[in-house]
């Protein structure tokens, strides 16, 4: 390859060009990347000239690539990530003296239960740092991954960019929350019988919970659906509500007063908690530092490097 080619362009231009590519909006690429409007598309004419193509055509709202700029993508972003990482050996990272700013991505029952020690031992280590929580599930991790919104998230996962690793944190167990003065444990018929709360980000009524009882050909009754961990303390209170949680979300929980916790009454496999960020951050000392904290206090002794 002519690497003489590389001295007609700038690095930050490429950039530019990759955000362009991913948010498809001169404003929210100048949000993203902190740049003016104006300084944004002054860059997006130093690139058509560069590339002698429009690159993009304005589509309503939107602005879509040009097959020219689908293609130039395609080799631009690996080799982006590939100086990423090699500049992150050009530099240390002492927390104490740091004023980064980290975006992390957590469920919401990993923000409530787990989120808490994390932060404390931030501000001891590291008390300039500034941390930025987004909200993630398995649908939105691999879109703020690739986005560069997050740069690590801890969530149960599904599909995942091809360039991302996954490293396993902690398995959980379901645990089954009352606020009855019952101190029978519940059978099985009784807790199909009694109405539940469901958790749900997005408004569901259905969860692991239901999939494990409709193998065994059981089903469950929910009359709630709250999109918070956090608010089950007040959904619980005064009723016989049953609701299913996490174990660390329990334990939390418990905290509160007025509840109590049990087994679930039937066998539920138990799900997956873990670490997920991109390969160019791998190497990177702020985001080492940063993923070794987060299995510190979110992870067990069954965390394993999946991929």
């Amino acid at each position: 390859m002519n690497r003489n080619e590389l001295r007609k362009s700038d690095i930050n231009l490429m950039v530019i060009f990759e955000a362009l590519m991913q948010e498809q909006n001169v404003t929210r690429v100048g949000e993203k990347l902190h740049l003016g409007q104006p300084t944004v598309s002054t860059a997006l004419a130093r690139l058509r000239n560069l590339f002698n193509d429009p690159l993009f055509v304005r589509v309503g709202n939107r602005m879509e690539p040009t097959r020219r700029a689908e293609e130039i993508i395609r080799h631009l972003s690996p080799a982006l990530d590939a100086m990423a990482t090699a500049l992150s050996f050009t530099h240390h990272f002492e927390p104490r003296e740091s004023h980064l700013t980290f975006k992390i991505g957590l469920s919401d029952d990993v923000a409530f239960a787990l989120l808490p020690p994390l932060l404390q031992a931030l501000r001891d280590e590291a008390p300039h740092v500034v941390v930025i929580v987004q909200h993630v599930d398995y649908w939105r991790i691999p879109d703020l991954l690739t986005a560069g919104e997050i740069t690590v998230g801890i969530t149960q996962t599904r599909e995942l960019p091809a360039n991302a690793k996954r490293k396993l944190l902690r398995y959980i167990e379901p645990r089954i929350l009352r606020a009855d003065n019952s101190d029978a444990p519940l059978t099985l018929d009784e807790f199909c019988a009694r109405r539940h709360v469901q958790v749900s980000y997005t408004a569901g009524v259905h969860g692991i919970i239901d999939t494990g009882l409709t193998k065994i050909g059981r089903k469950r009754k929910v009359v709630l659906s709250i999109p918070q961990f956090g608010l089950l303390p007040a959904a619980l209170r005064g009723t016989d509500l049953l609701a299913s949680c996490p174990d660390y979300a329990a334990k939390a929980l418990l905290a509160w007063g007025n509840l109590r916790d049990e087994p679930c009454p039937f066998a539920v496999p138990p799900a997956e908690l873990s670490m997920v960020w991109l390969s160019v951050t791998d190497n990177d000392p702020a985001e080492r530092w940063l993923r070794a904290r987060l299995e510190q206090h979110m992870g067990n002794s069954h965390g394993a490097l999946l991929n």
